[in-house]
């Protein structure tokens, strides 16, 4: 996508290890037109016909998710990294080990808002490792819910995660993926036909 790969290049930042620093449109400030841009790729890419949700992870993930949900007219549920009073209905979880922050992080959802009779689109900010779409997968299969796909706006596919998830079958697509990033710039992967 185009426009994605233009404001990663005109406003993404590349810090020591590798981090591609794009708060300031998609993660921490969100540019709300570029999220309904995006949403509606992701409406192009994959077949909705009979979706019944989008999910995605806490935090980041949900101002793109919530964007997805509307255009595709279904809710959002995302998975919540910590228990509170109010989870019920049965916990769907998956133990995941957050690069982020360095240690392994439990995603939640209630069993009453995901199940077999749900047709689910994964949705999320971004993809290094892969670990927290990994365990969105996990949630979704003992949910006996139908992954009709995944959609990612920025994949950096030099650290593999992408392609793990693809080899295992997912219909993953990443809307932007980075090739490589250093003190020399940012490089994208070049669309396929």
């Amino acid at each position: 996508m185009q426009q994605l790969k233009q404001r990663i290049l005109r406003e993404g930042k590349v810090l020591p290890g590798n981090i591609i620093k794009v708060d300031g449109f998609l993660n921490h400030r969100v540019d709300t037109a570029l999220m309904r841009e995006i949403a509606k790729e992701f409406a192009r890419r994959f077949d909705t016909t009979g979706i019944t949700a989008v999910l995605t992870v806490e935090a980041s993930g949900i101002p793109l998710g919530t964007v997805t949900a509307e255009e595709l007219g279904v809710p959002l549920v995302f998975a919540k990294k910590a228990k509170s009073d109010n989870i019920e209905g049965g916990l769907l979880r998956s133990d995941i080990y957050s690069y982020t922050y360095k240690k392994t992080v439990t995603l939640l959802v209630s069993g009453q808002w995901l199940g077999p009779q749900d047709k689910v689109l994964i949705v999320d900010d971004f993809l290094a490792n892969g670990e927290a779409l990994r365990g969105l997968v996990d949630i979704v299969n003992q949910a006996g819910a139908e992954m009709i796909g995944m959609g990612v706006a920025v994949e950096k596919g030099f650290q593999g995660g992408g392609e793990k998830l693809r080899a295992a079958g997912v219909n993953l697509v990443s809307l932007a993926i980075i090739e490589s990033a250093d003190e020399n710039g940012i490089t994208f992967r070049e669309e396929e036909a």
